[in-house]
């Protein structure tokens, strides 16, 4: 991503006090300390990435709606056993607005840089 944004993966993203999940892949807003002196808040994540196979009940009905109660943009969460793409965006008194459940995904553009797509052809 270059100086656009830092990826981060299985690291602590800070909530509130008692509540740092740690995603699978989070993508950060760029900070000259690259995250090292302090975890990142959720003002600073531009998407979460959650890779489920045994866990796609907790990371559904647990860590999305958290993500959403704390207003992170964009979650993706990667159904692997149902071979499917769910697409959360628009986050708004603690859920979010806009939601796609993808079959057969190919290319996906991020809501924070539209410019920038992931090709999830063949991975779920």
């Amino acid at each position: 991503m270059g100086d656009r944004a830092i990826l981060s993966v299985q690291n602590p993203v800070h909530l509130a006090s008692c509540s740092e999940p740690q995603p699978d892949i989070a993508l950060l807003r760029p900070r000259e300390d690259y995250y090292t002196t302090a975890h990142p808040e959720a003002g600073e994540v531009l998407l979460i990435v959650e890779v489920a196979e045994a866990s796609l009940a907790y990371d559904r009905d647990v860590k999305v709606p958290l993500y959403a109660r704390h207003g992170i943009p964009e979650v993706w969460l990667v159904d692997l056993a149902g071979h499917r793409l769910h697409i959360h965006r628009a986050p708004a008194n603690g859920s979010y607005q806009e939601v796609q459940i993808l079959a057969a995904p190919g290319r996906i553009a991020l809501t924070a840089l539209s410019d920038v797509a992931i090709n999830f052809e063949g991975v779920v």
